[in-house]
Parts: structure tokens; sequence; C-alpha cells
């Protein structure tokens, strides 16, 4: 049997050996990290080692990182309308791009009325000036904006969005689970940031926020103790949080390699894709993912498109992880006005660290016949993928 192909690495990736065996070593250690003996003191050196990597990672103060169980609960601590500059006025409303991650479009603790939503264009990348529109004449607002979408991987104008932002005085907040260790992501300019440590090869139910200098107000979303400087409740998981540290250190490390060989194959996979009529590479126009191909093709069907490559052996995705078994078409091509008939056969292919020329044959091989199949169906109308 043939081993099977994964290209799923949007959704989550494999454990990186080097967080593996920081889980192993720290499964070891028994001490609870907020306890003064030697045991309890050997957990805590554990947390600071991570905290210390996530801290150079991203360009925080060691400080200002606090450690959440993933992606979604570190989105959810940060939007909050306590969040001000030292000094400054509590922001009274959240502005969000129209494809974010649904735990941001959530609204956090934002009641649902303090939402607005900032349009896209059809590149996948954010409207500056509906945004400029938004922030004028407004209360303070926190704004919040992926560094790059998790569906396309289009990488947004943050650092120009960033100027719009305090240059109106007003916080920023970037999810950036989808950048952390395929592109810089420090000197963005955001107030507040949140990772994940599952997308760069470490464990799951793990994730991190990290709160620029001199902006307060990020109070705790799980209460009952002191932990993380009293802003994350719960006695902290030291195997997650140890592998995350290893995980970031790893992929910062390899970031350039990794992401000029994954660049060199999405050129190797869009140019095979392309060779079928009528094919779509969405957010093509823009700086994107090194590692992100979302296409569709008139006639596609996405759920059996998906089942067509499985069976194939090779695993790809309908679009992001947190909407897999839904039939509704991606609110974010929704956003960027994608042509209707391609709403329900967009098929994402991501890349890793480990993904080979070979890979990416295997699966353009089953590109080819599944839209042989796909021709076929189109031409007579049956609409079977």
């Amino acid at each position: 049997m043939r081993e099977r192909v994964y290209l799923d690495w949007n959704a989550t990736t494999p454990l990186r050996p080097e967080a593996r065996a920081a889980m192993a070593a720290a499964f070891d250690v028994s001490g609870n990290p907020s306890s003064v003996h030697s045991e309890g003191r050997a957990a805590r050196r554990l947390v600071e080692d991570a905290r210390a990597a996530v801290a150079e990672a991203v360009g925080a103060d060691l400080r200002n990182v606090i450690f959440t169980s993933g992606g979604t609960e570190a989105n959810a601590l940060a939007l909050t309308p306590a969040l001000h500059q030292s000094g400054g006025e509590p922001v009274q409303r959240l502005i969000v791009s129209a494809i974010e991650h649904p735990s941001v479009l959530a609204g956090g603790r934002f009641a649902q009325g303090a939402v607005e939503i900032a349009p896209v264009l059809p590149s996948g990348v954010i409207d500056l000036e509906s945004l400029a529109a938004l922030l004028a004449g407004g209360p303070p607002a926190l704004v919040s904006i992926m560094l790059a979408n998790n569906e396309t991987g289009a990488i947004q104008p943050v650092s120009e969005v960033a100027a719009l932002v305090h240059e109106a005085g007003n916080l920023l907040h970037v999810d950036a689970v989808q950048a952390l260790s395929k592109i810089p992501i420090k000197a963005l300019g955001a107030d507040i940031l949140t990772i994940s440590a599952h997308k760069i090869g470490g464990p799951k139910g793990i994730g991190a926020v990290a709160v620029a200098a001199g902006v307060e107000g990020l109070y705790a979303l799980v209460r009952g103790g002191g932990q993380e400087q009293g802003r994350r409740a719960g006695t902290e998981n030291v195997p997650g949080i140890a592998g995350f540290g290893a995980a970031v250190r790893a992929g910062v490390a390899s970031i350039d390699v990794d992401a000029s060989r994954m660049k060199s194959l999405q050129a190797r996979l869009e140019t095979g894709l392309r060779n079928h009529p009528g094919t779509v590479i969405f957010s093509d126009a823009v700086s994107r993912l090194p590692n992100t191909t979302l296409v569709s093709a008139p006639g596609l069907k996405a759920e059996t498109a998906v089942i067509g490559f499985d069976l194939e052996g090779i695993a790809v995705s309908s679009g992001s992880a947190c909407s897999s078994g839904k039939v509704q078409p991606s609110h974010v091509l929704q956003a960027m006005k994608a042509d209707p008939a391609l709403l329900q056969g967009a098929i994402r292919f991501s890349l890793g660290w480990d993904t080979t020329e070979a890979d990416i044959d295997r699966c353009l091989e089953a590109w080819i016949k599944l839209s042989g199949v796909l021709g076929k169906a189109h031409a007579i109308g049956l609409e079977r993928f």
C-alpha cells in the first residue's frame, strides 16, 4: 500500500521531533509550577523557557506572554472592551475583517451590537479605505485583522492597518495563528497578538497571547487562580507548553529554508492545477503564505472531491478545519465576492516542512483523475463533483 500524502497542514501539523522530545522530558517533571519547592521550580523553569521562546519569536516582553488552551481561547481573551493604552480610554467597539476566523467573528467579550465588519477586496485583502471610514469619527475601537488567511493564504497589509489604527487612536489585535513559522511576524505594530502551537508542529491544546508594552485591561477570561500573571487561571499544562516552546524554536530557526522550499512546491502544484480548464486559484494576485493554495473549478463539489482525494491516499481540505462537516459556502469566499459557481468547490492544499515533490506529483495525478470525472459530469450537467 502506498504511503498517504498529508496536504492539510493549515488544519493541523504533525508533531515536530523537538516538540515530542520536550514533552516527553516534561512528563517526568512532577511538580506544580506554582509550587516553591524544587519540583515546582523545575516545572516553572520549563514554562518560563517556553515563554521566552514565544516572546522572542513574536518580539514581545516575556512578562506579557500568556499561555492559553489554544488559538480560539487566545482570541477570546484578547477581544475585550477593557483594553486601553496606559492612561487612555478603554475601547468601546470591535472592528473585524469579514474573513476572520470564527473565534474572532464571534466578538470575544464584546456585545454583538458593538461589532462592526470591515469588507475585503475581491483579492482577499482588507479594503483599507473602508477600514479608514469605519475608524473615522467613532468611539475608540479595537481592530482585529488576521496576518494571513487560513483558507486562501492571503497576507494582510498589517503594517498599513496598524498605521491607520494608531493614527486614529485605536488598538490593533493580530491573529497570527497561520503565519507563525511561515513568515516573519515581528514589528507588525500589533498591540495584542495571538498564536497557536498545533499549527507549527507543537501539540494541540496550547496557544498564547502576547501584549505590547503599555497596553492594559487584559483581564482574565478563565478565573480562579493567579496563574499567568493573573490573566489566565488554572495550573499550566507543562508538557504542552514545553512542546510549544520547542516547536517555536525549531520553526523559527528553519523559517527561511522551509518557506523557500514550500514556495517552490507551491509553484509546482499550481502550475499543474492550472492545466485543468476553468481552474481558479484564489488570492493569486496578492502575497500569500508559501504553503497555501485554495482552488476551485466549475462543477466541482468540494465534499465529494475531498473524499476522492482521500481514496487516492491524499488528505486535503474543503477550507477551514473549523468548518468541516458544514455544507454552506466559505464565508471567506463570500466576503471576496467569488463567482457563485466556484463557491461549492473550493479545495485547500496546504504544505509543510516535509512535503516533497513526489507528494505534489501524487496530488496532481489525483487532480487529473478527478478533474476528468469532473469535466464529464459538468458537461452533461450532473454536478457529481
